[in-house]
């Protein structure tokens, strides 16, 4: 396994893996080809993959905003979950936030998303009971499709 930094030219791969997770929100503009690329130039090390192989088994879009760290489409292909691939592209991440002096990180998890909620409990990631999650749409045609 190896876990390296996400780059465009990753994307077909990162969506193909994408379309494979049961349940997964994959956005019509932040999503495309065009969104991920823009992202990754503002985050150019921060997001990354697993690779296995040469194939690409997991992902996470990965940046910050100066303050805080947020971790995005984290995901790991259903044949290679429990091998601790997630974990090891989680702690990557984590260090290259940490290279930017980022000192909080955070992320949103479907409720219903057990595995993943699961997952960030069983790593040491802390629920917040605290506070709500607000969400305003500036662009309408940004539609999320989940996969069946």
């Amino acid at each position: 396994m190896k876990i390296r930094v996400m780059t465009a030219s990753d994307y077909e791969a990162v969506k193909a893996l994408w379309m494979t997770i049961k349940g997964f929100g994959i956005r019509s503009i932040d999503d495309s080809r065009e969104g991920v690329e823009r992202f990754l130039r503002r985050n150019p090390t921060t997001s990354v993959v697993a690779e296995v192989d040469g194939s690409i088994v997991g992902a996470i879009l990965c940046g910050h905003d100066g303050r805080r760290g947020c971790l995005y489409h984290v995901c790991v292909h259903k044949d290679y979950r429990m091998q601790g691939i997630g974990k090891a592209m989680v702690v990557f991440c984590m260090e290259a936030l940490k290279a930017e002096e980022i000192n909080k990180v955070s992320l949103i998890a479907f409720t219903q998303n057990d595995i993943g909620n699961a997952f960030w409990k069983e790593i040491g990631w802390t629920k917040r009971e605290d506070l709500n999650y607000y969400d305003f749409t500036l662009n309408d045609k940004n539609i999320t499709a989940f996969n069946a």
